[in-house]
C-alpha cells in the first residue's frame, strides 16, 4: 500500500504578504463594520429593537473574543440616536415619611426642579419674616388682641358691678380673685369688722359671695373660650397671611408643573406644609439648639424641602452602562446612614442610585459569571424585571434579620434591555435549570470563535490588526508582520484554513512585537519582531514542557524512536496548562491471549480512564469484533495500557494508536518505533480527525530532533486533519527536508500498513484474507486462540453437537 506523505505547503498554510494592497497598517483604513461575528450581531440588533419584555440579550463568547467592547460598543452607536430617557429624583413623602416619593421629569429638569425648590426656600426666608414684621399684619394682630381685651374687660365689668350692687368688691392678687364685701360708704370691710356684723347679716354676705364665685366660674369659661377664638383667628391670621405670601411664590411652580399630576400633588403638599410650619421661617434657633444637633438646625427643618435627584442625563441618547461588580447594591441601589448623637440614622436625601437606576430608558451590560457569584444579584435582577420596578430593599430586610424601621423608597418604572454576557455553558446551565431564565433572556447571541481564511477575508482581518494597533497607540506593523500575524491566527483557530477571532491573545501579541521593535528602535513591527515575541510566550509558559522532554531525553520516561516492537505504538497526548499546550508522544502497549473476548482497558480499571477515552476502547472491540472470525465465538483476551502514565486520560484519539498495538500483538508482527500515530477510530475502520494535531506533531519531533533525525520518523495522522496543519518552522524544514514525514491516512489498514511494512490485506468474495497479511495473520490468531480454548475446554476430543471443531473447519 503506497502511501504519501503531506508536503512542506501543506504543512503550513502561508499567507502571501503580496495580496496584502499597504506596506504598513498605516496606510490602512478603519474598520466600518465587524468581521466575523454577523450572526452574533444580527442578533444583537435584533434583540435591541424588540420593544416587548422579555426580548433581553444574553452574549454567548469565549472569554477574549472581544464581545464586550464589540457588543458595548455596537450598542452605543444604536443607542446615541434613540430619545433621552426621564430624570428621577426622590422627594419627602410628608404623608408617610418612610416612605419617599419618586417624581420623574423630562431629561435634564431635575436639577432644574431642585434648583427651583432651594430658591423657592430662599425666598421663603426673606419673605415671610418681612410680611409678618410689616405693619398690615402687626395691626391686624393688634385690632384682634385689643377686641379680645375688650370683650373680657367687660365680662370683668359686668361681674364688678353686680357685685357693688351687692356691697362687695371683687378683689385681684398673686392668688387670683377675691370677694370682699364693703359698707355703704364703699370702704372694704375687714374680717374683725365683719364678724361684729349681725348673723343675718354675715349669712346675706356669705351667700352673695358664693353666687359671685358662681358667677366668676362662668364668667372664666367665657373668657377662655374667647381667648380660644382669639387664638384660632390670629391662627388663621397667620396662616391666610402665609398662605397669601407663600401662594403667590408656588404659584409659578405649579403653573409649569400643572400637566404632571404627581408633581403638581407634591407641589400642593409643600404648600399646606410650609403654611402649617411658617414658624419656622420665623424662629432662629440659640446656641443650644445647635450644640443639641450638631448642626445648623435649620438645615434640619429645611431638609425636608430638598430635591435627591437619582438620575439625570447629561449626555443626549439612551444610557448605556456596563456594571463591572454587580453586586445587589450596586445594581438595586442603597439606602446609606449617617452617625448622629451616637445612632445611625437616614433619611431620603440618603438614598443612592444603582446601575438600574442608571441605565433605566437604555442598557445595562453585565458579566453572567460575576452576576451568578453575588449573592441575591441574580434573583434581584430577574424579580426587577419580571415586576418592570426597581425596587430599593436592604439585604437585611430579604433576609429577615432586621425588624426596625427604615426607608421604603417607591419603586421606580423600570424600561430597559438587560445583556449579559457568558460562557456557553453558564448560558446552557441557566437555561436547563432555571425556569425563569428563558422567559425573561429570549435572545440569544452567540459569537464566533473563528472565522474563514480566504484572500478577502485576511484583507479585513489585516484591517482588524491595523485597528488593534492604532486604538492601542502601537507601531504601525508591515504587511510581512501582518501575514505572520494571520498564520498565528490561523495557528490560535487549530486550522490553517480559518482564523481566530480571539482578539485578546492576537492583541497581547501585537503588543509583544510593537515592546520588541521599540526596544530596537526600528519604526515599524516587522516579521521577526512578531515570530520573536511568540517564541518569549511559548518559552515563559515552556517550564512544564521542558521538565516532559527532559525526562524523555533522560531515559526516565521510556519512548524509542528507533527499532522495532511488537505490541507497541508511540500515542501523541496533548497537555493545555495555564493557556499553553504543547504536544509528547506516550508509550502504547497491548498483550492478547486466549479468552473469553475482553479487552481489558488498564486506565478504566482503575479509574484514570475518562468516558471518552472508554469510549474509544470499546469502539475499537466493536471493530475487531466485527472485522475478524465473524462465525466463532472472540477468543481473545487482551489489556491495554498508556505506559508510565500517572494522571487521567481523556479522548480517543489514541484509539487508532490502540488498534494498531492489539493488531501488532495478535500478528505478531512488530511495529516502527520511529513512527507515532494520532487518530480516533470508527467502527468501521475509519480514521477520524482529532484535536491539537500541530501540538502532537511538534512534540513528537522534539523527541526525535534531540537524538538525532535520520528520515525514518514521522507521524501519521488522519487525512481531514491536513487542513489543520500550521507546523513551526523547524518542522516545516525538517518536511522540506525529508528529514521528518508526516503521513495523512484514512484508515486503520493504512495505518497498521505503515507500522508494519506489511500489506494489510484485504478480503476475497468469500471473506478470506492474504495468508501473509496483516489482517490474514490476525484471523489466524483469533483462530488459533478459539480452537487452544476448545481443548482446554474438551480436552478428551468428544466430538459433541455444536462443538466449536466443526465451526472452525469450514474455515
Amino acid at each position: 500500500m503506497n502511501i504519501r506523505t503531506i508536503t512542506q505547503k501543506e504543512a503550513y498554510h502561508h499567507c502571501n504578504a503580496d495580496e496584502l494592497p499597504f506596506e504598513t497598517t498605516a496606510e490602512v483604513d478603519e474598520l466600518t463594520h465587524y468581521i466575523g461575528q454577523d450572526r452574533a450581531l444580527e442578533a444583537v440588533e435584533f434583540g435591541i429593537s424588540m420593544p416587548y419584555r422579555g426580548f433581553n440579550l444574553f452574549v454567548i463568547g469565549p472569554e477574549g473574543s472581544g464581545r464586550h467592547s464589540l457588543v458595548q460598543s455596537f450598542i452605543n452607536r444604536q443607542a446615541r440616536d434613540e430619545p433621552t430617557p426621564s430624570d428621577w429624583c426622590y422627594v419627602f413623602n410628608f404623608d408617610l415619611p418612610h416612605k419617599p416619593l419618586a417624581l420623574e421629569f423630562s431629561p435634564k429638569q431635575a436639577p432644574v426642579f431642585r434648583r427651583e425648590m432651594l430658591e423657592l426656600i430662599e425666598a421663603l426666608k426673606t419673605t415671610i419674616p418681612t410680611v409678618f414684621e410689616g405693619d398690615d399684619y402687626r395691626v391686624k394682630k393688634r385690632l384682634l388682641s385689643e377686641k379680645l381685651k375688650q370683650r373680657v374687660d367687660k365680662i370683668y365689668d359686668s361681674l364688678i358691678a353686680r357685685g357693688r350692687e351687692q356691697s362687695i368688691a371683687m378683689v385681684r392678687n398673686e392668688q387670683g380673685v377675691v370677694f370682699t364685701p364693703m359698707d355703704g360708704e364703699g370702704n372694704l370691710i375687714d374680717l374683725e369688722a365683719f364678724k361684729k356684723l349681725p348673723a343675718e347679716t354675715q349669712r346675706q354676705i356669705e351667700e352673695n359671695i358664693e353666687k359671685l364665685h358662681d358667677a366668676l366660674q362662668k364668667t372664666v369659661r367665657e373668657i377662655n373660650v374667647l381667648n380660644r377664638e382669639a387664638r384660632e383667628r390670629k391662627a388663621s391670621l397667620k396662616k391666610e397671611t402665609a398662605s397669601h405670601s407663600i401662594g403667590h411664590l408656588l404659584d409659578t411652580l405649579k403653573a409649569k408643573y400643572g400637566k404632571q399630576e404627581k408633581i403638581l400633588h407634591y407641589l400642593e403638599r409643600v404648600e399646606r406644609q410650609l403654611i402649617d410650619n411658617v414658624d419656622d421661617f420665623l424662629e432662629s434657633p440659640d446656641a443650644q439648639q445647635r450644640a443639641l444637633f450638631g448642626m445648623h438646625p435649620e438645615t434640619q427643618k429645611f431638609s425636608q424641602y430638598e430635591v435627591n435627584i437619582l438620575l439625570s442625563h447629561e449626555e443626549d441618547g439612551a444610557p448605556v452602562v456596563y456594571e463591572d461588580m454587580p453586586t445587589y447594591q450596586n445594581l438595586h441601589g442603597r439606602i446609606e446612614h449617617q452617625a448622629r448623637m451616637g445612632m445611625l440614622t437616614t433619611d431620603f436625601s440618603l438614598i443612592r442610585p444603582g446601575a438600574l437606576h442608571r441605565a433605566n430608558g437604555g442598557y445595562i451590560i453585565i458579566d453572567a459569571r460575576r452576576l451568578l457569584m453575588q449573592p441575591f444579584a441574580y434573583e434581584g435582577l430577574k424579580r426587577t424585571l419580571r415586576s418592570c420596578q426597581i425596587r430599593m430593599e436592604p439585604i437585611e430586610r430579604l433576609l429577615g434579620l432586621v425588624s426596625t424601621v427604615t426607608l421604603e423608597p417607591e419603586p421606580i418604572e423600570l424600561d430597559i434591555k438587560v445583556v449579559l454576557i457568558g460562557e456557553p455553558m453558564i448560558y446552557y446551565l441557566l437555561d436547563a435549570y432555571d425556569p425563569e431564565f428563558g422567559p425573561l433572556f429570549k435572545v440569544q447571541a452567540d459569537f464566533e470563535y473563528d472565522m474563514e481564511r480566504t484572500s478577502v477575508s485576511q484583507q479585513r482581518y489585516a484591517a482588524l490588526i491595523a485597528g488593534l494597533a492604532r486604538e492601542k497607540g502601537l507601531l504601525p506593523l508591515h504587511k510581512t508582520a501582518v501575514a505572520r500575524v494571520i498564520e498565528e491566527a490561523a495557528r490560535h483557530a487549530g486550522d490553517g484554513k480559518k482564523m481566530s477571532l480571539q482578539i485578546r491573545k492576537i492583541g497581547d501579541l501585537i503588543k509583544e512585537a510593537d515592546c520588541i521593535a521599540r526596544k530596537a528602535k526600528k519604526e515599524c513591527i516587522e516579521t521577526e519582531h512578531v515570530v520573536t515575541a511568540v517564541a518569549a510566550a511559548k518559552r515563559r509558559g515552556g517550564r512544564i514542557q521542558d521538565r516532559v522532554f527532559t525526562s524523555i531525553e533522560e531515559n526516565i520516561r521510556h519512548i524509542e524512536t528507533s527499532g522495532e516492537r511488537l505490541g507497541q505504538v508511540n500515542g501523541l497526548s496533548v497537555i493545555e496548562l495555564g493557556g499553553n499546550a504543547f504536544g509528547f508522544p506516550t508509550r502504547i502497549t497491548a498483550v492478547t491471549r486466549p479468552g473469553k473476548g475482553d479487552i481489558i482497558d488498564i486506565e478504566r480499571e482503575v479509574e484514570l480512564s475518562g468516558p471518552i477515552h472508554s469510549k474509544g476502547v470499546m469502539i475499537l472491540a466493536a471493530f475487531l469484533n466485527s472485522r475478524y472470525a465473524r462465525t466463532i465465538p472472540f477468543g481473545m483476551q487482551a489489556s491495554l495500557v498508556f505506559e508510565q502514565s500517572y494522571g487521567g486520560v481523556e479522548g480517543d484519539s489514541a484509539s487508532c494508536a490502540e488498534l494498531c498495538a492489539l493488531l501488532s500483538s495478535l500478528a505478531d508482527l512488530p511495529i516502527r518505533q520511529g513512527l507515532a500515530v494520532t487518530g480516533s477510530i470508527s467502527q468501521k475502520g475509519e480514521v477520524q480527525p482529532v484535536g491539537g494535531v500541530n501540538e502532537k506533531i511538534e512534540g513528537f519531533f522534539e523527541v526525535c530532533k534531540t537524538r538525532g533525525l535520520t528520515g525514518s520518523e514521522g507521524v501519521l495522522i488522519p487525512e481531514t486533519n491536513i487542513r489543520h496543519l500550521m507546523l513551526n518552522q523547524e518542522v516545516v524544514e525538517a518536511i522540506a527536508r525529508k528529514q521528518f514525514s508526516i503521513y495523512p491516512i484514512s484508515t486503520v489498514d493504512e495505518a497498521i500498513s505503515l507500522l508494519t511494512g506489511r500489506e494489510a490485506g484485504e478480503s476475497d468474495s468469500g471473506g478470506v484474507y492474504p495468508e501473509d497479511s496483516v489482517n490474514g495473520r490476525v484471523e489466524a490468531t483469533l483462530l488459533r486462540f478459539a480452537r487452544d480454548l476448545q481443548k482446554f475446554k474438551n480436552p478428551k476430543g468428544d466430538d459433541d453437537k455444536g462443538s466449536p471443531d466443526i465451526l472452525l473447519s469450514s474455515r
